[in-house]
């Protein structure tokens, strides 16, 4: 087993590796630093590479957000997350679509093997809005179906969640401050939204109360990823509540 340092990390930006090979991976970890952000691998990179990557991050003084949504059976994904927690992450999620016992069952079995490492529950992607909802077959818009999502997540007793900075808010007004919000589709005002849907700036993801931000594209393909990173991390860091 990897073993991590479970100190806070002393930046509250991730910085998604959206790559598919170990050699772009460890370019862009090495432009940027670790005492400016944490790292996501995701399942693209993961399924290249391996864990093998992981460690390879590690080597260069990382937290890593393993960042796979687990989303099966709860047994498949109480064998998986027990092979998640010998990895030495300091953050993984399941995805809360698999219902309250998958949850308890994987934060039961996690603490067992790596009782730091931060378990949360994917509520609804960020490139969905309500119209996608709909044809899914939810009854509720977005910003309820995460309160209603969360609520699960906070009775399997899970670290938090991942949602859009946008319903940050009212997760913070109805959970307890230590529940807390990791939001991806961050986005500065000129950026190109890619394949998101619900975007919103680092500044309103702070007044918003989210926890940690998760940026990726914007950061990873600018001509200065580490430039570009510290004027995220100012922004969002400056403006958190």
């Amino acid at each position: 087993m990897i073993t991590m340092s479970s100190e806070a990390p002393l930046s509250k930006v991730i910085v998604a590796l959206d790559c598919n090979n170990e050699n772009d991976a460890l370019e862009i970890a090495n432009l940027l630093d670790p005492k400016l952000c944490n790292l996501k691998i995701g399942f693209e990179l993961f399924i290249s590479c391996g864990p093998s990557i992981i460690k390879k991050i590690h080597n260069l003084n990382y937290k890593i957000f393993l960042d796979l949504k687990l989303h099966d059976i709860s047994n498949t994904v109480l064998k998986s997350i027990n092979t998640i927690g010998k990895l030495g992450i300091w953050m993984t999620n399941i995805h809360s679509s698999g219902g309250k016992k998958m949850m308890l069952n994987a934060q039961e079995e996690l603490r067992k093997v790596q009782k730091d490492c931060l378990l949360l529950g994917v509520t609804i992607l960020t490139s969905l809005n309500d119209k996608d909802l709909k044809e899914i077959g939810f009854q509720n818009n977005v910003n309820n179906q995460v309160l209603r999502m969360a609520s699960l997540c906070h009775q399997s007793k899970l670290n938090g969640i991942v949602c859009s900075a946008n319903e940050a808010k009212v997760i913070k007004e109805n959970f307890p401050s230590e529940f807390i919000c990791v939001c991806p589709g961050i986005r500065a005002l000129d950026d190109y939204i890619d394949d998101q849907s619900r975007v919103i700036t680092p500044e309103l993801a702070a007044q918003n109360g989210a926890d940690y931000i998760v940026v990726g594209r914007p950061i990873t393909r600018s001509r200065d990823p580490k430039n570009t990173l510290a004027i995220f991390k100012k922004e969002f860091e400056e403006n958190m509540r």
